[in-house]
């Protein structure tokens, strides 16, 4: 058995006096930005005791992450986040604009899309705050800042952390696994040995966030300039983004001065127009972990990959690991499906992450061309693919954005006669419930296993053994039911669907899937064959079949 510890001779701030940690968790996440603070959510709610630990006593309050899509509002929605728990803005379209040829490519990004706008701006550090405002509400999730990992030890059980609490003290936490979601410098990933291959672009971006301009735009736009490129946006609050490249020779104290800073937002009216909140220097870097995992340890957000900001999809790529991760634990750790589980999460978020990292590197080629004649061909041909329709609605409506949609992973393989994708999400409406209530339907499914009939009660095609091993493993039965349905409709956890999302959008009428915790399709086929698919998707996870439901199935919240 081998002692990992950090070699790095970094002496971390500590904050005595010393801080309590609890010496057993279930699962310890180690980094609490976004990603981490997620994670802790997720298991909350799923029942799962955590520790979470940050080095950091306080949210970091620099320019970062600025934008998530419908898929990333989505996953805050599992997460316990409600409207209005943070500000954002959404963004009606994205303007790709050249100082020689206009505006040459946009993407269309109004509307909402699985109950979520496409695309928003919002405020860092606000959403952290909300994520941990209600990660306290969980007891069985603790949190200790100020406290840095010093190392593991992975048992043939667990982990077995040693944590520095601070005045010179440390102390050791048995897990059953750990998360390492501490960010591209990752200690985690250093000691578990895992490479992290990429690259580093040679630019450095200066990024300036300001309140109060004077002529606010309500989308976001990228000036190609090779000279210059300057990604602009809107954001909550009345603030404005700007990302300025550094040119060759250009050093980080050059640009962050006053002066600098001044003559770069000229164009807009400068700091006389607006107040600069916030301005820093960053090196984008594409780079993705060889595995995000290794044994009980497991990787997400940054510490797995990174990604230039072109495409808007660092942190919501954070987010769908939290969402695809935390229930595969939790189900382990309760007993509710076999540890070989785990090995999907690798299988299904690694190629993905990949393909927005690749979609970030090509938006990066047309952001910021090499020269006056890169620019010229690259944005002229992009200008040109949008004369044929079909060009246009691909690139203009995100057709080239990838699919959140798995080749292989934790799904029954094959595709049935309906229009929903095996290992594919199932699609988000409003549904309308027997008392009246309106609800986005993500809501009503239950935080474990969900079979769901389209039109018919998914209960007409089980067996009461399937539906008694089914319930025991914390599984829930929902009928959605088209608007107006008068027969064959259960008045018990059935809902209406009111804007066709799920009839005919996704599924005809008596059909049936089986869902996942994350909202990803495991399985799916006739309401007849309930019975079958139900055995099947419990065969596939490993679920024991018991006599009751597993204990922790059910958060605690606090009252």
């Amino acid at each position: 058995m081998d002692r990992l510890v950090d070699d790095s001779g970094t002496d971390a701030a500590r904050s005595p006096p010393q801080i309590p940690v609890p010496a057993e968790v279930e699962v310890l996440v180690v980094g609490y930005g976004p990603v981490g603070a997620a994670i802790a959510n997720l298991l909350g709610r799923y029942g799962v005791r955590v520790l979470a630990v940050d080095k950091a006593q306080e949210i970091f309050m620099a320019p970062r992450a600025i934008a998530l899509d419908n898929e990333a509002l989505r996953i805050l929605q599992l997460a316990g986040l409600e409207d209005g728990d943070f500000q954002t803005v959404a963004i009606p379209q994205v303007r790709m604009l050249s100082p020689r040829l206009g505006e040459f490519g946009r993407l269309n990004t109004l509307g909402p899309l699985d109950g979520h706008p496409r695309l928003v701006t919002f405020y860092q550090p606000e959403l952290e705050a909300a994520l941990r405002g209600r990660a306290a509400q969980y007891r069985q999730v603790h949190t200790a800042l100020g406290v840095t990992l010093a190392g593991f030890v992975e048992t043939p059980d667990g982990v077995v952390a040693t944590l520095d609490v601070g005045a010179g003290a440390t102390a050791a936490v048995r897990a059953r696994y750990l998360v390492g979601a501490d960010g591209a410098g990752s200690l985690v990933r250093r000691l578990i040995g895992q490479a992290f291959d990429g690259r580093t672009y040679g630019e450095d971006w200066l990024i300036v966030d300001a309140r109060g301009a004077r002529h606010p735009i309500d989308h976001v736009e990228f000036l190609c300039d090779h000279r210059r490129p300057t990604p602009h946006m809107t954001a909550p609050g009345g603030r404005e983004r700007w990302e300025f490249m550094l040119r060759p020779g250009e050093t980080r104290a050059d640009m962050e001065s006053d002066a600098r800073v001044s003559e770069l937002l000229a164009p807009w009216g400068g700091p006389a127009a607006m107040t600069v909140e916030r301005k820093a220097v960053y090196r984008f870097h594409a780079r993705a972990a060889k595995s995000f995992r290794k044994g009980r340890v497991f990787l997400a957000g940054d510490a797995a990959h990174i990604t230039p900001p072109f495409a808007g999809q660092g942190l919501v790529a954070g987010l769908r690991d939290a969402a695809n991760l935390a229930w595969k634990i939790a189900w382990v750790v309760q007993g509710r499906a076999a540890p070989a589980i785990l090995d999907s999460y690798d299988e299904e978020r690694r190629p993905h992450a990949k393909a927005m990292i690749d979609l970030a590197k090509l938006m990066g080629r047309v952001i910021m061309p090499r020269s006056a004649a890169v620019a010229l061909l690259t944005h002229g041909l992009l200008r040109l693919t949008r004369l044929t329709a079909a060009m246009r609605r691909y690139v203009d409506d995100l057709g080239i954005k990838p699919k959140n949609v798995f080749p292989r992973g934790l799904f029954v393989p094959g595709r049935s006669g309906s229009k929903l994708t095996r290992g594919g999400p199932l699609p988000q409406g409003w549904v309308r419930g027997p008392d009246g209530a309106v609800r986005l339907s993500d809501d009503v499914l239950g935080s474990g296993l969900t079979l769901v009939g389209f039109g018919r009660d998914p209960r007409d095609g089980l067996t009461a053994a399937t539906a008694r091993a089914f319930a025991a493993c914390g599984g829930a039965m929902v009928q959605i039911a088209h608007r107006g349905q008068a027969r064959r409709f259960r008045r018990e956890d059935s809902w209406e669907d009111l804007d066709g999302t799920f009839l005919p959008g996704a599924a005809p009428c008596g059909w049936a899937a089986v869902v996942r915790p994350d909202r990803t399709v495991l399985h799916d086929g006739p309401v007849a064959e309930a019975d079958r698919l139900v055995s099947e998707s419990l065969a596939l996870i490993g679920t024991p079949v018991r006599a009751e439901a597993p204990s922790g199935a059910v958060p605690a919240l606090t009252v």
